[in-house]
């Protein structure tokens, strides 16, 4: 098989990254993973709330056949992992293996912690708050360092490589259906009351897709600027002489006039955001503003 030179620079490059800083991000996948087993055998498991995945179809399977979320889980993991290597193939599964021998090992070795932790189960709404919240943080561990947990990520990847869908789609397509399995399929002595607590799910995967963006991306602590005005001039002074700012000055074009400008960037700490905001109005009424969060800067003038 024959790579081109841009497949192989781009092969080098990945390789260069899975192989930076190797231990800590094993280090942080494990962390990630024990995370992640904790919320479900804490929180989630003990009280069927199924926030998606094969974890959360684990929950629906012990309520339907009683077989046990580990178990179920363990093989479930294993199967998947050889589906993907024959699908997807060794390149795509490798940064599944590690995860989908961590996570369900931590599930087996956690599963008793309710013995020693314990809650009550009727407040599902801080069960669902506090679960969602380690749940995003371990997940977002996982992603940052570039690693899955496999389970559902692979039943993703092949969703959005035959459906010719985003893996985020596919993603929310399939936790969407095992949400909304468990009101049907979770019961408690014999009546179902499941769709309270996929009404907690719900909340759940919010918090746990908030969390998730916050550990992948940090907290922004600045903005980006984008300025459209007719007094250049003013306003680049105002950032550099009174705020002390860097600027850096983009070619701009009307899109249907053709008019030329310039576009002034800058990087403003969210602190100082209404005192940007205000002075550059305050010097052109009519200027064009474009603001954005920054959760890193690097190289900017």
């Amino acid at each position: 098989m024959f790579f081109s030179k841009k497949e192989k620079i781009e092969e080098n490059i990945l390789i260069k990254l899975t192989q930076k800083d190797r231990v800590k991000r094993y280090f942080f996948l494990v962390i990630g993973c024990l995370i992640l087993a904790i919320a479900f055998n804490l929180f989630f498991s003990p009280s069927n709330i199924v926030t998606g995945g094969i974890s959360g179809v684990s929950i629906i399977i012990d309520n339907a056949l009683g077989i046990s979320p580990t178990l179920f889980i363990s093989i479930s993991y294993i199967i998947l992992l050889i589906i993907s290597y024959f699908v997807l193939g060794k390149k795509m599964t490798k940064y599944s293996v590690m995860g989908s021998i961590l996570y369900p090992f931590f599930v087996f070795l956690t599963k008793d912690i309710v013995t020693y932790v314990q809650f009550n189960v009727d407040n599902l709404f801080l069960i669902a708050i506090f679960g969602g919240i380690l749940n995003g943080i371990g997940s977002g561990l996982t992603f940052k360092y570039g690693f899955s947990t496999g389970g559902s990520d692979i039943i993703c990847q092949i969703m959005s490589k035959y459906l010719k869908i985003s893996i985020g789609d596919s993603m929310k397509i399939l936790n969407f259906i095992i949400i909304i399995s468990s009101g049907f399929f979770i019961s408690k002595g014999g009546t179902i009351y499941a769709w309270e607590n996929v009404m907690y799910a719900i909340i759940a995967v919010y918090i746990i897709s908030l969390l998730n963006d916050r550990v992948l991306l940090g907290i922004s602590n600045s903005k980006s600027f984008y300025i459209i005005t007719d007094n250049e001039t003013s306003i680049k002074n105002f950032l550099i002489n009174e705020l002390g700012k860097g600027v850096t000055v983009l070619e701009g074009r009307g899109g249907y006039t053709g008019d030329r400008k310039k576009v002034l960037m800058c990087v403003i700490p969210t602190k100082e955001y209404f005192l940007a905001k205000e002075g550059i109005l305050e010097i052109d009424k009519d200027a064009i503003i474009l603001i954005n969060d920054v959760y890193q800067s690097a190289g900017i003038e």
